[in-house]
């Protein structure tokens, strides 16, 4: 399979985003990528709860979300939009959701973050994802013509048991669609990806959010980039690097098989009572 990672630097600005994602999605399938996949919050990176309340709309009403199914049935690909920031339907907070859309345009599944981003990074850097955003609550797989993916969000890396639970329900490709932070991303982006894929003997897909994200009000973010494809036994078989754009890579899904048979973790995996 041919696959393509969009590496973008989104502002607060869903419509000027949305015609530079377009251009990459368009440039990925003219360069024979059966598969794209886009990072987390493609459609808007933002800092301020206020804007977001004020420019965000739900799924229904999304108009990056409409747009690119419609390029995906044009350009008959199947396309992993890593999220989108949407107004949530139980309450007031935003949810970071996923959707894997077929190439005739409809939608496969969708997937929303489980694992919030509350952290105190330094420097007077923090994060509160749950404030705003509503998490998910069930682990999510689909099924393509080259096997089963099964889907998550950034943070969500840094729970292995996720991953686990994808590959034991048939999962071959994992995505982890992502907006690193500079200081956890220099630190731990390539060693979780590539434990990730050990672990499931699985092949990671993991598109990023690059450099500093233009904001009309509140404060500016700075994302890590590096977009990656890790293969089951964890080598990196693609690195974008620093800068937007798109990065192609070929799996050999025969790989996942290959591996699992060698390194046998998730057939030896056994129930154990907890310390």
């Amino acid at each position: 399979m041919r696959a393509a990672l969009l590496q973008l630097t989104a502002s607060d600005d869903p419509g000027a985003n949305l015609v530079v994602t377009e251009r990459l999605l368009r440039e990925a399938a003219a360069g024979g990528a059966e598969m794209v996949l886009t990072p987390e919050v493609t459609n808007m990176v933002s800092a301020s709860r206020a804007h977001q309340k004020a420019v965000l709309r739900s799924e229904a009403d999304d108009a990056t979300l409409a747009r690119l199914r419609d390029v995906a049935a044009e350009c008959g690909i199947w396309l992993v939009i890593g999220s989108l920031a949407l107004k949530g339907e139980q309450d007031e907070r935003f949810v970071n959701r996923c959707f894997v859309v077929r190439p005739d345009g409809s939608i496969a599944a969708r997937y929303d973050k489980i694992h919030m981003f509350d952290v105190e990074i330094g420097e007077g850097e923090s994060y509160r994802e749950s404030a705003g955003y509503r998490p998910g609550d069930a682990a999510v797989t689909v099924d393509t013509p080259w096997g089963r993916l099964g889907l998550s969000i950034c943070y969500d890396m840094r729970f292995p048991a996720l991953y686990r639970a994808l590959a034991q329900a048939g999962a071959v490709i994992l995505t982890a669609p992502s907006a690193f932070t500079v200081p956890t991303g220099r630190a731990h982006w390539e060693v979780l990806l590539r434990a990730r894929a050990i672990e499931t003997g699985a092949f990671m897909l993991a598109p990023a959010q690059w450099g500093r994200h233009a904001a009309s009000e509140g404060r500016t973010r700075e994302t890590w980039g590096h977009s990656l494809a890790v293969d089951p036994w964890g080598r990196v078989l693609a690195d974008a690097g620093d800068g937007m754009g798109v990065t192609f890579v070929t799996l050999d899904l025969d790989e996942v098989a290959k591996t699992r048979s060698r390194i046998p973790s998730l057939a030896n995996a056994r129930s154990f009572t907890g310390p």
